[in-house]
C-alpha cells in the first residue's frame, strides 16, 4: 500500500501547487523619474575653403563639438505587462518614458531642447517565480521626437531589436522585495543601454491586488550615430518614486 500512497500524494500536492498558481496576471506602475545628465552633439565639418555664408547659415554648428549637462527634470516613466500560464506563448509587456528636458543655459538660443519618447515592446518568458524572480526576452524599441538647435529642428524616428533581462527577489512576510532589469541594443547606428534597480514596499496584499510603493535609480544611455551629418549621445540618469500594481 505505501508504494501507492506516494505517487498518490505527489499528484495531490501537484494538482494543490498548481490551483494557487496565477493563471493570468496583469502587471502595472507608475513612477516620477527625477532625471539628469549629458547632452553631447558633434557635428561633422563641412567646411572647407569654399565655404560661404549660406553654408554657414544652413548648418551653423558645422565642424563644432558639444558636451552640456542637462537641467534636472520630473518626468514620467511607465509599464504595464501580462502574464499567463501558457509555457509556450511569451508574456508581453510595454514599458513608456517621456523625455523631455533641455541643457543647461543663462541664453535660451544657446540651449539644446530634447523632446522624446522612448517606448519599447517585450516579449519575456518567466525562467523563475518564486522567492527569486528572473526574466529573459526580446522586443523592440522605438524613438520618437525632436532634438533642436538654435532654429534647427530634428527630427528622430528610430526602431531597434533590444534585448531584455529581470532580476529580483522577495524577503518572505516582510512585503519587501528587490528588483533590477535591463535592455539593450547595439545595431546600425542606433546604441540604447537602460538599467534601472529598486527597492519596493507592498502595502496592500491580497487575492486580488499587491499594491506597492518603491523608490529607484535608472540610468538611461543613448547613441544615434551619422544622424543628419551629427553623432549624439544622451546620458540620463536619476532616482525615481512610484506605484506598483499586481491584479
Amino acid at each position: 500500500m505505501k508504494i501507492f500512497k506516494l505517487p498518490l500524494l505527489a499528484t495531490i500536492l501537484g494538482i494543490s501547487s498548481f490551483a494557487q498558481a496565477d493563471f493570468i496576471g496583469l502587471k502595472g506602475d507608475i513612477s516620477y523619474w527625477n532625471v539628469g545628465g549629458t547632452s553631447e552633439i558633434n557635428h561633422k565639418s563641412s567646411l572647407s575653403n569654399n565655404t560661404g555664408l549660406d553654408d554657414l547659415l544652413l548648418n551653423p554648428y558645422a565642424g563644432i563639438n558639444s558636451k552640456l549637462d542637462l537641467e534636472t527634470k520630473g518626468t514620467i516613466q511607465a509599464s504595464v505587462a501580462f502574464e499567463h500560464p501558457i509555457p509556450i506563448i511569451p508574456n508581453v509587456k510595454l514599458k513608456y518614458t517621456k523625455l523631455d528636458t533641455e541643457t543647461k543655459s543663462n541664453i535660451e538660443l544657446a540651449k539644446t531642447k530634447i523632446d522624446l519618447d522612448h517606448t519599447d515592446f517585450i516579449l519575456y518568458y518567466e525562467i523563475l517565480d518564486n522567492i527569486v524572480k528572473a526574466d529573459i526576452g526580446v522586443g523592440a524599441t522605438k524613438l520618437n521626437g525632436t532634438v533642436k538647435q538654435l532654429t534647427q529642428n530634428l527630427d528622430i524616428d528610430k526602431y531597434a531589436p533590444i534585448i531584455y533581462a529581470e532580476a529580483g527577489a522577495k524577503l518572505p512576510f516582510t512585503g519587501l522585495s528587490t528588483k533590477a532589469e535591463a535592455t539593450y541594443t547595439n545595431v546600425n547606428d542606433v546604441k540604447i543601454t537602460d538599467a534601472q534597480a529598486e527597492v519596493q514596499y507592498d502595502f496592500v496584499k491580497s487575492i486580488v491586488l499587491d499594491l506597492g510603493v518603491k523608490v529607484g535609480y535608472r540610468v538611461l544611455n543613448i547613441e544615434l550615430n551619422d544622424l543628419d551629418k551629427r553623432d549624439m549621445k544622451f546620458d540620463f540618469k536619476g532616482p525615481y518614486i512610484g506605484l506598483d500594481a499586481h491584479f
